[in-house]
């Protein structure tokens, strides 16, 4: 092989190799873009419309006090928005590309100290501080997470997306605004304390059986008829009066219809 034809091969690799290097530049340099029906870990990507995230947030009540944290948090907008109304909150997700998109949109929006991403899976994460969690999952997955919001502190504001709990029922529900055109409903949940058994309610017995934030069971005899806990709150009728009060571990304490104060002890 003559020099002359072994210098043209040694060019044309040397230009193979820089069109290569420059192929790769590009892709790594691409911006990355999500896209709704985007596969994920346990559930195909698809953005909340931001008029159901604002109403999501109404719904839960949302205030500065309130930590909130975003179950598959995608492009970040839940966290980014409700940052913007002064909340601290937190997004879980388990695309690394969408937790550094997220991250680069709440600087962009001013709020990078109010609004944090992490990469992980939300069934290996901790989220047990929150007041307040919102999630756009599937229900099968809903169910996975149920027994785990149960056991959240009492009134802890669950809010989801379409899906629903199984038999856990909703303490509310909406319908978004008329320019939502998919996936444009939403459910609130709040943790319910656990009140379930005998209790002493001065010289009265209360047994109480609690189904969720649902409850029946008696005063003495008498049955008890429209019983709820909404968080740590109680109302029950029995005996032609209507309870209310407050729970707070094993003591709960209100008043009743007729303008009586009233005190019951577990056990």
């Amino acid at each position: 092989m003559t020099p002359k034809k072994i210098s043209s091969l040694l060019l044309a690799a040397c230009f193979t190799v820089t069109m290569s290097s420059s192929a790769i530049a590009q892709q790594l340099n691409k911006q990355f873009e999500p896209y709704s029906g985007q596969p994920g870990k346990d559930v195909v990507w698809v953005p909340t419309q931001q008029s159901l995230v604002d109403r999501m947030l109404d719904m839960a009540k949302v205030t500065p006090k309130d930590f909130l944290v975003d179950l598959g948090s995608g492009d970040g907008r839940t966290v980014i928005t409700a940052a913007k109304r002064g909340v601290r909150a937190m997004g879980v997700e388990f695309n690394a590309d969408m937790v550094a998109l997220s991250k680069k949109n709440a600087i962009a929006a001013g709020v990078a100290d109010k609004a944090t991403f992490i990469q992980g899976d939300i069934f290996e994460t901790d989220f047990s501080k929150a007041d307040v969690v919102t999630l756009f999952l599937l229900s099968s997955l809903n169910l996975r997470l149920r027994p785990t919001l149960l056991n959240m502190k009492p009134g802890t504001r669950v809010v989801a997306n379409t899906f629903d709990m199984g038999e856990w029922e909703p303490d509310d529900r909406i319908q978004s605004a008329p320019d939502c055109s998919s996936f444009c409903n939403a459910m609130l949940w709040i943790v319910p304390a656990k009140v379930g058994g005998a209790w002493k309610m001065g010289k009265s017995d209360l047994t109480l059986s609690q189904e969720f934030q649902m409850l029946t069971g008696t005063v003495n005899a008498a049955p008890i008829s429209n019983g709820k806990m909404r968080g740590n709150e109680i109302t029950f009728t029995a005996g032609g009066k209507m309870y209310t009060g407050r729970v707070n571990g094993n003591r709960m304490e209100g008043s009743a219809s007729d303008g009586t104060k009233w005190q019951a002890t577990r056990g």
